[in-house]
């Protein structure tokens, strides 16, 4: 049994509030911990009246505050990366990815360099994009506070993306009765299906807005 194995068994005796923190917390910070096996099952869980996460008696109630719980598990995971990276600075963020710790953290140089390249080419952005994208997901904070990102925008994107990160994973827990298999099967297909609807979104408004400045300048 891995560690992973190990963590989730003993989380799914130990579901609560706390614990959702708390594995979030891991997982949006160095030590990798796929979210995809703490809210899902938790919002399927949660249709149990006998359940401690069936907390109003409303099952749209009590998924928003499993889906709030683990966005502040993520925020303060997001957190403890940026302020680490911002002080310690790159070329200590690089010795530790090739440690021997960072190895057992499942860290490495490339792992790191991958994300600084992602953040790098589309910006601050990318701190909300990231939260849907595997591999990216946990690390983007750390480009984030290499680059001394503004913390207030910082805290904005990844509160944003984290959270519509989360609804999904409890839509999806949900539609699959808390089968993680199901559930890693199709959470990356969803997340890409996010980012082309943000995608499209992000089109739309440019333009419209080069439509409105279009009518003005022939004004």
């Amino acid at each position: 049994m891995t560690l992973i194995d190990s963590i989730t068994a003993w989380y799914t005796t130990h579901m609560s509030h706390a614990s959702i923190v708390a594995l979030m917390t891991i997982e949006s910070s160095f030590i990798p911990f796929p979210s995809e096996v703490v809210i899902p099952p938790a919002a399927y869980v949660a249709g149990n009246p006998d359940s401690v996460l069936c907390v109003t008696g409303n099952y749209l109630a009590d998924v928003f505050l499993i889906v709030l719980s683990g966005t502040v598990g993520a925020m303060l995971g997001a957190i403890i990366n940026y302020l680490l990276s911002m002080w310690l600075g790159r070329l200590v963020i690089y010795k530790f990815a090739d440690s021997r710790l960072g190895h057992l953290c499942l860290l490495d140089s490339a792992k790191v360099k991958k994300a600084e390249d992602y953040f790098n080419e589309h910006g601050k952005i990318s701190t909300f994009i990231g939260r849907f994208i595997p591999a990216i997901r946990q690390l983007i904070s750390i480009p984030a506070g290499l680059a001394k990102m503004h913390f207030g925008h910082f805290l904005l994107y990844t509160f944003l993306g984290a959270f519509l990160w989360n609804i999904v994973l409890a839509v999806l827990g949900y539609v699959a009765h808390g089968q993680a298999d199901l559930i890693n099967r199709y959470s990356h297909e969803l997340s890409i299906v996010l980012i082309a609807l943000f995608g499209l979104g992000i089109a739309y408004i440019a333009i419209k807005q080069i439509t409105k400045l279009r009518k003005k300048s022939d004004l």
